[in-house]
């Protein structure tokens, strides 16, 4: 047992105070965990767009101060009541969405949207009780998708949090939290293609190449990189991409383009991006008759997705997934295994790290769009 068990820890977080400003290091209160919590200190964490994204605060409602943060590893620092799964002293990795275990989503094998640990960017409280384990001087600082890991210590819910094998490198697993279970499986578990087969990839930042990592995984023989961004293409060749395009070298519509190159049409395709014009790509790219296109990025509230009917008569499929249709809980430990045992590249991704005191710097490769991944970590 650890001695700070049942006791406020005092620790270091990267608070955000405000909409767009810098992270500022505070000295916080941490709480001890309560009924099916459990208190965790975080070794390593990394940077995922969706952070920035809410730190930026423009397309959602703002939520401040709050505490950032939801790719990580860690170890369990202590348990709140009714806690039987985990014991301090385990490693984990912490999960924006969850599984309790219970509903109808858990006990399906399909789905892994559990209906009382889904992700939801607006709460900044706890479950149990509506309130934080955070606060500064008195004040509550909230939480953010149940983890808040910009944090040396934090508390999540017992179904938000993956024990996985302790030989596991943190500062390499941690990344599979999110943002490549998120690619990786989309592509493996969702869109599925065949060995030889054609997959086409929408978006070339890290969920992206996750997904094209799946497609190697896979066995595809032509992996199709689509991106604006022609920069990103010789990086995604460690993924498995052999051909680019580029939307903006042609004239006409680039599932047109794509269609010309594969006579007719991928087997597959994965959009990562969120723009709702490569989701409309993405769909009407793939071959008629047997094509599935699995959409991965998050829209605009506004959004409408506008396609024609025969795409669907003509047996194309249309496939959604949230965190590549992985269980937290169930799945994620497999997943490192696959690492461990090197069916799993994840060095290729961590191209970046600095110390927990400099963590503004992942803030600035990111807006910067430099590099895949940066590793956060928080020992001094």
């Amino acid at each position: 047992m650890f001695e700070t068990a049942g006791k406020v820890i005092k620790c270091k977080a990267a608070v955000a105070w405000e909409a767009g400003k810098p992270l500022v290091i505070e000295d916080v209160e941490v709480a001890p965990p309560q009924k099916h919590e459990v208190r965790l200190k975080i070794l390593f964490t990394a940077l995922c767009h969706t952070d920035v994204y809410f730190w930026e605060a423009k397309g959602q409602n703002p939520l401040f101060p709050r505490i950032l943060g939801h790719e990580a590893g860690g170890i369990v620092e202590s348990v709140g009541e009714g806690v039987t799964e985990l014991q301090p002293g385990d490693h984990v990795l912490p999960v924006f969405t969850g599984e309790c275990k219970e509903c109808t989503h858990c006990k399906s094998e399909e789905s892994n949207m559990c209906d009382l640990l889904r992700i939801n960017t607006d709460r900044g409280t706890m479950l149990s009780d509506g309130k934080t384990r955070f606060s500064k001087d008195g004040k509550p600082i909230y939480h953010f998708v149940g983890t808040s890991t910009f944090s040396e210590y934090t508390v999540s819910h017992v179904g938000s949090v993956a024990k996985i094998n302790p030989a596991a490198p943190l500062d390499k697993v941690c990344i599979l939290s999110c943002g490549i279970c998120t690619g990786f499986g989309a592509t493996v578990n969702v869109a599925k293609p065949k060995k030889g087969s054609s997959v086409a990839i929408f978006g070339l930042g890290a969920v992206g190449l996750a997904a094209a990592e799946g497609a190697r995984v896979s066995g595809a023989s032509r992996i199709i990189g689509v991106d604006l961004n022609s920069n990103r293409f010789e990086e995604a060749k460690k993924f498995g991409v052999n051909e680019f395009v580029n939307p903006k070298d042609h004239k006409k519509p680039v599932q047109e383009v794509i269609a010309e190159m594969t006579n007719g049409g991928v087997d597959r395709s994965v959009e990562c991006t969120g723009s709702i014009q490569a989701m409309i790509s993405a769909f009407e790219c793939v071959h008629d008759g047997w094509g599935v296109a699995v959409l991965v990025g998050v829209p605009n509230k506004d959004d409408a997705f506008k396609t024609h009917p025969m795409n669907f008569l003509n047996e194309r499929t249309l496939k959604g997934t949230f965190y590549g249709n992985y269980k937290p809980r169930t799945d994620l430990p497999g997943v490192v295994e696959k690492y461990m045992n090197k069916e799993l590249e994840l060095d290729k991704f961590i191209t970046h790290s600095v110390p927990f005191s400099e963590i503004n710097k992942a803030f600035d490769y990111m807006l910067a769009g430099e590099g895949i991944r940066c590793i956060i970590r928080m020992e001094h």
